[in-house]
Order: C-alpha cells, then sequence, then structure tokens
C-alpha cells in the first residue's frame, strides 16, 4: 500500500530586523510583537495546528540574542514547546552585526563567509538554541536560502547532518548541484531537504521558478500541487510560512496591524484537508522524520508545472489582499 504523502508545515519564527541593521535608522528591530501579531501571529498559528492534529516544524532564530537578549525568543520558543510542536535552527548572520564581542557584517547570508567566521556564528546560534529548545538541532536553514558548499560543511564539521535551506524562488545557489527544487539531495555529506518549488507559465512563456509559501500560493494552487504530487507518488513535500504571514502591517515597526483573512484561510483550510484526506496526507515534522530521511534521497522534480489559470487567480487575489486593508 501507498504510504501517505509527508507534509511538512516549516514556520521561520524571526523577529523583525525593521531597518536596525541599516546606518540611518528609522525602525528599530521589533521583538515578540512582530511574531505574536497580536494574537493573530503565532497564536493563532498554534491554535490552528492544535485545532486539526498538524504536526510543524519551527525554524528558530538565535542570533537575535544579540540585540533583545534572551528573554523575548526564549518565552516564544516555550509556548511552542508547550504546544507539542517541533523546533529546529534558524541562521540569520543579520542580527550578528549588533554583538559587538567581535566585528560583523549587516549581511543577512550565509554564503560568501570565510569558515572562521561562519563557524563562530553557527557556534555561537548552537548554543543559544540548546539553551531555549535543551536539546541539540537536527535540522539547520539558513535565512533566504543563502547557502554555498562552505556552509554544509561548516555544519557537517558541528555535527549537524540535515539542511532546509534551498527556496529557489528565494535565491540560487552558485552550482548545478543545488538547483534543488523538491524531495532530498545530499550536499557535501549533508541532506538537503528543500523547499517544494514549482513553475508555471508567465505571459512571456517562460516557467519561473515558485516556492510555495502560504503567504504568496493560493489555496487552489495548493490543493492542485498536493493532488498532482500525490498521483507522481511523491514522498514529501517542505512548504514555508512565519507568523507575521497572518497579519497586514501599515509600517515596519507593526504599530498598526489587522489580521490577514486570506492568508489565515489558506493556514486553515490546508490544516483541515491534510486532516480530512488523512489516507493520502499526512503531516509531520523533522524531528519525527530526519532520521529516516538523512538515510535515503528521493526524486529532485525539477519541472512540476502548475496550470497557468492558477498563477492568474493567484495574482490577482494576493493583489487584492494587499491593496485593501479590511479584504
Amino acid at each position: 500500500m501507498l504510504k501517505p504523502l509527508e507534509v511538512l508545515i516549516s514556520v521561520d519564527t524571526s523577529f523583525s530586523l525593521g531597518e536596525g541593521s541599516k546606518k540611518h535608522l528609522k525602525y528599530s528591530p521589533i521583538g515578540e510583537r512582530s511574531i505574536l501579531c497580536d494574537g493573530n501571529g503565532l497564536g493563532f498559528m498554534l491554535d490552528a495546528l492544535d485545532r486539526f492534529h498538524i504536526n510543524a516544524s519551527f525554524f528558530i532564530e538565535t542570533a537575535n540574542e544579540s540585540y533583545f537578549g534572551a528573554e523575548p525568543m526564549g518565552k516564544i520558543v516555550k509556548k511552542i514547546l508547550l504546544s507539542g510542536q517541533d523546533t529546529q535552527l534558524m541562521v540569520n548572520p543579520s542580527w550578528c552585526y549588533f554583538d559587538k564581542s567581535a566585528k560583523y557584517s549587516i549581511n543577512d547570508s550565509c554564503a560568501g563567509r570565510e569558515y572562521i567566521e561562519l563557524r563562530t556564528i553557527l557556534e555561537k546560534s548552537l548554543k543559544t538554541f540548546k539553551k531555549w529548545c535543551n536539546k541539540k538541532p537536527l535540522v539547520i536553514r539558513a535565512a533566504n536560502g543563502q547557502v554555498d558548499q562552505l556552509f554544509y560543511k561548516v555544519i557537517y564539521d558541528l555535527g549537524i547532518h540535515m539542511s532546509s535551506s534551498i527556496g529557489l524562488e528565494m535565491n540560487i545557489p552558485h552550482g548545478k548541484e543545488m538547483l534543488l527544487y523538491s524531495g532530498r539531495s545530499r550536499i557535501a555529506d549533508i541532506m538537503e531537504v528543500p523547499l517544494f518549488t514549482y513553475q508555471d507559465k508567465d505571459i512571456m512563456g517562460g516557467y519561473p521558478s515558485k516556492t510555495w509559501q502560504i503567504a504568496t500560493s493560493s489555496w487552489k494552487e495548493m490543493v492542485y500541487i498536493l493532488k498532482k504530487a500525490r498521483k507522481m507518488e511523491v514522498e514529501s513535500i517542505v512548504l514555508l510560512t512565519k507568523p507575521s504571514d497572518y497579519i497586514k502591517k501599515k509600517s515596519p515597526d507593526y504599530s498598526e496591524i489587522t489580521q490577514n483573512r486570506i492568508n489565515q484561510e489558506r493556514l486553515l483550510k490546508l490544516c483541515s484537508f491534510i486532516n480530512e484526506y488523512d489516507q493520502d496526507f499526512v503531516s509531520v515534522d523533522f524531528s519525527t522524520t530526519a532520521e529516516g530521511w538523512n538515510k535515503s534521497e528521493s526524486n529532485n522534480i525539477k519541472r512540476f508545472k502548475v496550470p497557468t489559470r492558477f498563477r492568474n487567480g493567484r495574482k490577482i487575489e494576493n493583489l487584492i489582499n494587499k491593496m485593501f486593508w479590511n479584504f
């Protein structure tokens, strides 16, 4: 009997830099409010996941401790752990700019750095993660998909054997071996589990890459992707979201926010769909799958195409959602 398609909802859990890493500050970094969002962010997500018995993996950004200290994100991690959800490590080097123990650039990329600098950043991130989560992460995610071969060497040297960083819509890493759209592929002794990336036809006749994110992929697209992937006997799929996807804000300081009904509806429908069709789909997290997934690679489907009509509908829906505050 064919196993259900494993659906992994991954959640980038990071405070907002605002414009805090720029020389002329108008907006300082935003802490808890950028994740809690007056109950419409993390709280909404945890309630939705619990309601439909859905597992997810929350990637915790730890270098923000350089600016905020340990308490703000530490409290958020406790909420996630108390809800029974999985935690893994996210690395955004931009936050290290505020660490005055050494000189770091404001660059948010894990790619293009010297070995010693990157290892120092990752070691500090690992130490903070262990303090907050009381465990070592099984999986690391580099912010914005910015990785290179050295990134994989460093995390291997630190005893981490899995990454879920690549999302080709966000960033295209250098090297053909890193053009990963789905599945699992080994890079320099590390198993990379990329965010699922598909293609749709644009008005110029090309097929641009679109990484599955709840904030930008329509519900109709999601259903089409899941059903098509199931027919193709795809083993697993990883998608991306973050707590701030579920609100709208009028400025980077989060001073005025409201719920994002479209995105909230997308998450609720996805959770309900997985729950209802449990013979075909199952929600998973990295804590329960990493050991098994690390043993074998799975197909990197390079040309998973979605009909143009879904692309057009998505763009219209997202445009209206962006333009109208109360939509």
